[in-house]
Formats: C-alpha cells, structure tokens, sequence
C-alpha cells in the first residue's frame, strides 16, 4: 500500500515540500533526476515551481510526474 500526495510545494534548491494523505509531511530532492531524460526540463524554476497535485501523486506543466510510492520512500522526514 501507498499513501497518496495530498499537497505539494516548491522549495528552494529544487527541494518539494509534500503532505501525505496521513498529515505527514516529506521533503523530496528533484536534483538527482535533473540530469535523466525529460526531468532536465525542471532545471527551468518557472516550470519547476508549476508542480501541483494530479490524482495521488505530482505533476509539472510539461505532464512529468512521479510515482507517490518513489516520492515517500526517497524522501525524508521533516
């Protein structure tokens, strides 16, 4: 089982700030995938900061999204 995105902020550093559907807070770190296909395109701060909720997980405005599963478990505690 999985626990779904229930908020998602941009921080600095390209860092996310993310609200679990159990109130817990993470922080991801995008910046070891800035170099993998598509996900160069986040080095772009506009585009980085267009992240949001899509279903259960995140999406940017270039339709790139994440695994919720990879999002918690490659995350830390805040």
């Amino acid at each position: 089982m999985y626990l779904a995105v229930k908020d998602v902020k941009p921080l600095e550093d390209y860092h996310l700030l993310l609200t679990f559907e159990n109130d817990e807070e993470r922080i991801f770190d995008v910046k070891p995938y800035l170099e993998i296909g598509k996900f160069q395109e986040l080095k772009d701060k506009n585009l980085f900061k267009s992240v949001k909720v899509c279903f259960d997980s995140i999406e940017w405005a270039n339709q790139l999204d994440l695994d919720p599963e990879l999002l918690y478990e490659k995350s830390r505690s805040v």
